[in-house]
């Protein structure tokens, strides 16, 4: 039996409002499709968004991330700090969008986060593989709200997914959603793991409607990192799924988006297939560590490291 053949068997097994809305899908799995689509919107509108003004939007997008073994609550707090002295230093620019660290850290970012408007963003559930008991999955993720945590960043189950018991991945899904309380949601589909356009909107779906209220491409720590034909078809899984329940779910891009021009090229993406609603730091996000000082870099002409 082809793997096409027992992916469709598997995908008619699951559960009825997941099955129903892979098969009334239109978007393209066509890898091919894929790229020539996203060569062409570069082709034609990069040049008009490679500019001072979207470099200052999309710094307001960033996700200041520090995810490192050596982080400590000292590091973390003096990461934090230079978010704060920001705002004194840069008064005409806008703030990162958030500040992303480890679970075990959010109560430090609280206690040191003075700015109004940035929000703090921690990993979860067995962070960067998803390789734990979905309890400390849970646990974890109601532990990094309850010490301050607005926003909760977990990876899709790429064990369950290969092994297509999609109705587990929906409900680890769905049970870490109800954990975050009033937080937002963003699922990561590690899509350089998933790697064709099937797969990265097979994910997609499952996440949309177990509940997601963001869909990340990648940790950026085991396999390829963010792609644009990969943001190509998220965006498109998104537009429909918005069409067809009302429902706006963010993008970010994450995993080597470093270079003004990384960033510029995801921005036109997202502009282009989602359109200018999705154009604000609350639908639309960028997870980085190197983009902020790149990003300012740009905006003021000369080499600023400020972060």
């Amino acid at each position: 039996m082809s793997q096409d053949k027992e992916m469709n068997e598997s995908e008619a097994q699951m559960p009825d409002k997941y099955a129903q809305a892979i098969a009334a899908s239109k978007v393209t799995e066509d890898d091919k499709a894929v790229a020539e689509a996203v060569k062409k919107i570069l082709d034609e509108h990069f040049d008009e968004n490679n500019n001072t003004e979207v470099y200052k939007f999309l710094f307001n997008t960033i996700d200041l991330t520090t995810l490192k073994s050596t982080d400590s609550p000292e590091s973390v707090a003096r990461f934090t700090e230079a978010v704060n002295t920001f705002e004194e230093l840069f008064p005409s620019l806008p703030n990162v969008a958030a500040i992303c660290v480890y679970p075990n850290f959010a109560a430090v970012v609280r206690t040191v986060l003075e700015v109004s408007g940035v929000k703090i963003a921690c990993v979860s559930g067995g962070f960067p593989s998803s390789q734990t008991f979905e309890e400390i999955k849970i646990a974890e993720t109601s532990l990094a709200v309850a010490n301050g945590a607005d926003e909760i960043d977990i990876v899709l189950n790429l064990g369950y997914f290969f092994d297509r018991d999609y109705e587990s991945l929906c409900d680890e899904i769905a049970e870490q959603k109800e954990a975050t309380r009033d937080g937002r949601l963003k699922v990561i589909l590690e899509s350089g793991a998933l790697r064709t356009a099937h797969n990265i909107k097979l994910a997609s779906i499952l996440s949309l409607y177990s509940g997601a209220d963001f869909l990340k491409t990648s940790t950026g720590k085991e396999y390829p990192g963010a792609s644009l034909e990969a943001a190509y078809i998220m965006a498109q899984t998104i537009k429909e799924y918005y069409e067809k329940t009302g429902r706006r779910v963010g993008f970010k891009a994450a995993g080597g988006v470093a270079t003004t021009e990384d960033a510029v090229q995801y921005y036109t993406v997202i502009k282009e297939v989602l359109g200018k609603d999705w154009l604000t730091n609350e639908y639309f996000r960028l997870g980085a560590s190197r983009l902020a000082n790149n990003l300012l870099s740009s905006i003021a002409g000369h080499e600023v490291k400020h972060f």
